[in-house]
């Protein structure tokens, strides 16, 4: 008889992984460390003085460990008030366990999911929030869920005097594979999931607990007003920014098996090239391919080209006016860290030649003297062949970064891929979505772009398929929409529609719909989410006013402890499982100290950027059906 038995315990695993280091940030939190365990925004200033305890504010240890998990490293942002009626226990011994969240989404079928209400009861929350004078960043809606750990209790044993007995009954059957039921994956603990949420993000420093009590009085109100019940409301410090970031650029992409695979697989990924300006530092990265007649031309968003302090007119490019803003294949600081990180591949295998040479000398001198013939003959030959393929890898390696330091290094304007032909300014609350508008428009040199396999997408080395399959389709026994494709390449093809987003086909663990997103970016590289189709609030503050926007958020996998974009990540395209073109990712939310990541990342609907692009560039096409012609034309 054959025993089966499967525990997958990903979440709690998770937990115990970070639940250390989010109660020793919370000790630092208010001690001013801006290390880069926050996602950072100097650019923010409330205007708004620290203002006075209310008998409504939390504890320092629940205001920092509440939201712990949500967050990047273990980290979360800063709760200021609650509705909600869970008890947090604050940690207290060297070795506790500190309860871990993940934010999932709001069920499709929820009642504010009906006839745009969310979008009424959205926007009325933002008015009732105005009213107060709350610097308001965002207003989303959210579930929360996280692990009750089981107490430490002795396992009582269970006499299983019958089970052996049929068991020794059956010993002869034969049992199959696909005889034996699905196990369903279980945790050490239970696990809990929050009402929705109605989850407010507000500027540092400017709201007490008093005044989020008030507010959540007024949003309860609006909401028994409409009969719904069951919602909790809650109030962190949080600010919507873009993706700026002077980070490490990545490698060409190559198929499975080739020697460069590990380390430069995301440099020339058509769809996560890593740019910068000619003029600037800022450090983003390059969106979709697109022609038009014999041109080609690609997308990012503006303010990765543009600097922050540059007018925000709209840009086109005459040949009678000033010089071409030039688009570059890195920035000079990452693409001196990309050389640094080639040298030091190679002196890492270098060492490992080392290492294989000592153990192949002593397998030598087993099989010379009689010593287990033939497993160290089986051995040996097995090392010699591994060293063999890693000298020609260091081999191989040793001529790329030649070949890179002879074409690439002599001059910056080597690294030249284009030029920016059209910028609209960057708006947010367009009408009549009233979605972000930061959006550019390049235009490439296509003997730059000789090898290119038009709009495909390189899942990128870091996730196996194996990883990445379980992120995309976490149902087991259910078809999946993703298959993964041959050598990680994902050929892109059709639009995902508004409608489309909000009726997701994939179901969760749980059995509720479920869309996951792809997206490959320079700083995060392949990362999984979750699309909600409860559009977001945003609000920016500057000097001159405010701005607002209602955003596509995505949330980081709840089974996995990264986030899901980082600074760097905008202009990265956004895709279904089934390779549709989803959204183009802008900026996200997070706290106004550092550069860990985004509790929640924003994105606007790319059905809307095209439109804009078709707009200002007629008979665009995302597609490439000839591109040998194309190319050579």
């Amino acid at each position: 008889m054959v025993d089966v038995r499967m525990q997958v315990d990903s979440l709690s695993e998770l937990d115990y992984q970070f639940s250390k280091k989010a109660r020793k940030l919370a000790l630092l939190s208010d001690e001013g460390d801006d290390s880069d365990q926050f996602w950072s925004d100097d650019s923010v200033d409330s205007g708004v003085t620290a203002v006075e305890s209310s008998p409504y504010d939390v504890s320092k240890y629940e205001a920092n460990l509440y939201y712990a998990g949500v967050g990047p490293n273990g980290r979360g942002p800063k709760l200021v008030y609650r509705t909600s009626d869970d008890v947090f226990e604050e940690p207290s011994g060297p070795e506790v366990y500190v309860r871990l969240m993940r934010i999932v989404a709001v069920l499709d079928e929820h009642e504010l999911g009906r006839n745009g209400m969310w979008d009424a009861v959205r926007d009325q929350v933002v008015v009732l929030l105005n009213q107060r004078n709350i610097k308001v960043t965002t207003v989303d809606f959210v579930r929360f869920t996280w692990l009750n750990k089981h107490a430490d209790q002795e396992i009582e044993d269970v006499d299983d005097e019958d089970d052996r007995d049929e068991d020794d009954a059956n010993e002869e059957e034969e049992l199959n594979y696909d005889d034996i039921p699905l196990v369903k994956p279980v945790e050490d603990g239970i696990r809990h999931y929050t009402k929705p949420t109605i989850w407010i993000g507000v500027l540092s420093d400017t709201l007490t607990g008093a005044v989020a009590h008030e507010s959540s009085k007024d949003i309860r109100a609006l909401l028994d007003s409409l009969q719904i019940q069951k919602i909790d409301i809650a109030y962190r410090e949080s600010v919507h920014k873009t993706c700026r970031s002077h980070g490490p650029a990545l490698l060409l992409p190559v198929e499975d098996g080739d020697p460069l695979k590990d380390f430069i697989d995301n440099v020339s990924v058509p769809l996560s090239l890593p740019i910068a300006g000619r003029k600037t530092t800022t450090q983003g990265t390059l969106g979709p391919y697109f022609r038009v007649g014999n041109k080609l031309y690609a997308i990012t968003v503006r303010h990765n080209l543009f600097r922050i302090n540059e007018d925000n007119d709209v840009y086109r490019y005459h040949r009678s006016g000033p010089g071409k803003k030039k688009v570059l294949l890195m920035g000079s600081l990452a693409f001196a860290k990309y050389i640094a990180s080639i040298q030091s591949l190679i002196s890492v295998d270098v060492d490992s030649v080392e290492d294989f040479e000592k153990q192949i000398s002593v397998l030598r001198a087993r099989v010379k003297g009689g010593i287990n013939v033939e497993e160290s003959q089986t051995k040996l030959d097995e090392k010699e062949a591994q060293l063999a393929k890693l000298r020609a890898k260091i081999e191989y390696l040793q001529r790329f970064f030649i070949e890179i330091k002879k074409r690439w290094s002599k001059a910056i304007e080597d690294r030249v891929i284009g030029f920016v032909c059209w910028a609209p300014p960057i708006s947010v609350g367009v009408a009549p979505h009233r979605y972000t508008r930061d959006l550019c428009v390049i235009e490439l040199y296509k003997d730059k772009f000789r090898q290119m396999i038009g709009n495909v997408l390189s899942l990128g080395p870091e996730l196996s398929p194996a990883k990445l399959k379980d992120l995309m389709h976490d149902r087991i026994g259910v078809p999946s929409e993703f298959k993964y494709p041959v050598n990680g390449l994902l050929p892109l093809r059709g639009m995902l529609t508004a409608d489309q987003a909000n009726n997701p086909n994939s179901l969760d663990l749980e059995g509720d719909r479920i869309r996951r997103v792809i997206k490959r970016g320079l700083t995060t590289n392949t990362t999984v989410g979750t699309l909600s189709r409860f559009m977001s609030y945003a609000r920016r503050y500057f000097p001159l006013g405010i701005l607002e926007s209602l955003e596509v958020p995505i949330f980081s996998h709840e089974h996995d402890t990264g986030t899901f974009s980082k600074g760097g990540d905008s202009g990265s395209l956004i895709v279904s499982a089934r390779g549709e073109f989803v959204a183009l990712l802008t900026g996200g939310t997070g706290t106004s100290k550092g550069t860990a990541g985004s509790d929640i990342t924003f994105a606007t609907p790319f059905d809307y950027v095209w439109d804009l692009v078709k707009e200002e560039f007629p008979g665009a096409s995302l597609y490439f059906d000839n591109l040998e012609e194309f190319i050579a034309a």
